[in-house]
């Protein structure tokens, strides 16, 4: 099962209360107090891991929730802290907060201090403790992103090792000790821990890929996806054989190596959710070139040119940007009797586009193919023009 949109609850745990305590030794009279601090709660914290491809493990523990710190105890011992929960993604997860932060209080105005009874006095600041740094940069900007509004992007994780504190612990509470003065010798209040930060979060995933393949279905997306790399995807001669995106690596005898990613098929009305609809495109916003391969031969009964103006239509429908995207136009099923006359007339009917003839069934055309996928993701890479130019 491939999971690539799960929607989960985090909360990190709670800090430790303070501990209220006096030295009661043999030979300390009167010792004073010695309540220990309490334990720091335990953060949610995500991180990127390119050995996985898939959320399903956040869709079997939707609900993500880190250790409390313990209470603090007698002779100044400090509560232990609970420990972080380290939750591994897959490379190229966006979160979204769904669920807004509570409030924070806003600061009291300086003036004098206010005597108030022990019971509710105010309770000191932590002094020199400065708040961790975080592990991941925020995204400050709220770039544009397709699709329905999913809330507030908080995080990109797109990077091998990349971290992101999800949800920080609560502060352990201060020992009764902390709150001596001169005035007040013995006081007999402590601090409570502060609550860790909680909220609803929607992660989705968006592959990383240099190259992403866009076509109707039977097109031979996933036969070119086996020819190319050592991916072994479902092969049939019924459409919608690919129900969820598949990724190949392309090597080159130079080690050099390519990330292919195969979507579902796209068809005519797919922003009306005809087919599949539009939920796998969010793969292709990634990849570097875009790769569209045309059934050149007409086997289901389409015209190539037909399908050609559909495919570049439900991608401006989706999100206009992928239109300026570097691509590839390639014909497929070149074997067949009716692709060479078909392909004569796709030229005529689309001028100025650069078609790759191909054949992914039997193999034919693939190797050039490949030296230009490689061509046209280093093109794309440096900010240059494509080996061939393609229109926009």
């Amino acid at each position: 099962m491939f999971i690539d949109e799960v929607k989960i609850y985090a909360r990190a745990g709670h800090g430790g209360r303070g501990c209220v305590a006096f030295r009661r030794e043999k030979y300390r009279p009167k010792g004073g107090p010695d309540g220990g601090d309490g334990g720091d709660g335990g953060s949610v914290i995500l991180r990127a891991d390119h050995d996985l491809n898939n959320l399903i493990a956040q869709y079997y523990q939707p609900r993500l929730i880190a250790e409390d710190g313990e209470h603090g105890q007698g002779k100044g011992m400090k509560g232990r802290s609970g420990r972080d929960l380290i939750v591994r993604v897959p490379c190229g997860t966006l979160v979204w907060r769904l669920s807004p932060p509570p409030e924070k209080p806003a600061p009291r105005e300086k003036g004098p201090p206010t005597r108030l009874p022990t019971a509710v006095r105010p309770l000191l600041p932590y002094a020199g403790r400065p708040e961790p740094e975080r592990t991941a940069s925020l995204l400050a900007d709220k770039a544009h992103v397709p699709g329905p509004v999913r809330g507030e992007l908080v995080a990109d994780l797109t990077e091998h090792g990349q971290e992101f504190v999800l949800c920080r612990g609560g502060r352990g509470g201060l020992g009764n000790k902390h709150f001596a003065t001169p005035t007040q010798q013995a006081p007999r209040f402590a601090q409570p821990g502060e609550p860790g930060e909680e909220g609803e979060f929607l992660l989705e995933l968006r592959m990383i890929a240099d190259v992403g393949l866009v076509g109707y279905p039977n097109a031979g997306k996933s036969t070119l996806l086996t020819a190319i790399s050592r991916a072994r995807p479902k092969i049939a001669p019924y459409p919608f054989t690919t129900l969820h995106p598949q990724i190949g690596i392309v090597e080159y005898p130079d080690y050099r190596r390519l990330v292919v990613c195969d979507v579902p098929g796209l068809i005519e009305g797919a922003h009306r959710n005809v087919g599949l609809g539009h939920a796998f495109l969010r793969h292709i916003e990634r990849c570097k070139v875009l790769l569209i391969l045309l059934d050149m031969a007409g086997t289901d009964g389409r015209q190539p040119w037909d399908d050609y103006h559909h495919l570049l239509e439900e991608l401006e429908l989706y999100d206009p940007s992928l239109l300026e995207r570097p691509r590839l136009v390639v014909a497929n099923k070149m074997d067949e009797p009716a692709a060479e006359a078909n392909l004569r007339r796709f030229k005529r009917r689309v001028p100025r586009t650069p078609v790759l003839a191909i054949s992914a069934g039997l193999g034919e055309g693939v190797e050039r193919l490949k030296k230009v996928m490689r061509q046209a993701v280093e093109a794309a890479g440096a900010g240059a023009p494509l080996p061939f130019r393609v229109p926009r």
